[in-house]
């Protein structure tokens, strides 16, 4: 895959965090970017002298008219989408039996339905171009559950099942999908933008509820650089071959090696039973 020279890159979710520190950087490159949020006012500022490259829109993924428009006012100012990044979306955490029907329908809205909306509506100008890079911002927790975090795990999931097919489809079309899967940074995450669902069954104190105490804790002192995560992000993605999976910082290369290492070892280690339940007489699997 080859970007143009000048790529335009539309990334939701700007007011803060990964998409604000990857717009900053992506207009630093001299490239174009649309860079979106529910309040245009948090991102019109981006640009700094620099409105021609810019294009501040005001957009809610969960609203599929605003999406429909904000592309096509994309398409109009600049001609085309290089590079989508769905990076729009946010924490929510809870016991599994204490999850709010609400909270979690809410939450898949915006870091699912949302992402869904926005792929699709990008992806006959990247088609008809015969290249482009879909770069969904999912999560550790898109490859690990953790206590607390089942309903946002289960979101994040979800984009990563979808981007395995999306993947399948559109790379003899000239177009790459990335996932990026951060660890824990210092963006909004666990701070303004978390919300939860306090836990009071006694049994969870010390798996749900713990954690989100020490998630709360944590907000400001992640160890991740959510501007070294941009310049990693720009880096894969403008590879020759962009990669299907970008995990960011140690904490979550460590958690995602782990687990993944474990459960190679699990499925291997019941082969026979795998195995077994075919017909005795087949040959070949699907």
């Amino acid at each position: 895959m080859t970007l143009p020279a000048d790529p335009v890159w539309f990334i939701t979710g700007c007011s803060t965090g990964f998409g604000r520190e990857l717009a900053t950087l992506v207009l630093a490159k001299g490239w174009r970017a649309v860079a979106t949020a529910r309040d245009v006012a948090r991102v019109s500022d981006l640009g700094q002298g620099q409105d021609d490259r810019l294009l501040p829109l005001a957009l809610d993924v969960t609203d599929a008219a605003a999406i429909t428009a904000a592309v096509a006012a994309a398409e109009e100012r600049f001609g085309r989408i290089d590079v989508l990044v769905n990076n729009a979306g946010y924490g929510y955490q809870s016991s599994i039996e204490e999850g709010e029907e609400h909270e979690i329908r809410a939450q898949f809205d915006a870091n699912v339905f949302g992402l869904f909306a926005m792929t699709r509506a990008v992806l006959p100008g990247m088609r008809a171009r015969r290249e482009g890079a879909i770069v969904n911002i999912t999560s550790v927790a898109g490859l690990v559950g953790f206590p607390s975090s089942g309903y946002y795990a289960a979101s994040k999931h979800a984009v990563e099942g979808f981007s395995d097919a999306l993947a399948a489809e559109v790379a003899p079309l000239g177009i790459a999908v990335t996932c990026v899967e951060p660890g824990p940074f210092r963006t909004d995450w666990a701070g303004r933008s978390l919300r939860q669902t306090e836990s009071h069954i006694a049994d969870y104190a010390e798996t749900a509820a713990a954690r989100m105490a020490i998630t709360k804790g944590y907000s400001g002192n992640q160890p991740g650089d959510p501007v070294r995560a941009g310049e990693a992000m720009i880096a894969a993605v403008t590879r020759e071959a962009p990669p299907r999976h970008l995990v960011l910082g140690k904490w979550g290369y460590d958690a995602v090696t782990e687990r993944l290492r474990a459960r190679v070892a699990e499925i291997e280690g019941l082969r026979d039973e795998a195995l077994g339940a075919d017909f005795p007489d087949a040959t070949s699997g699907s």
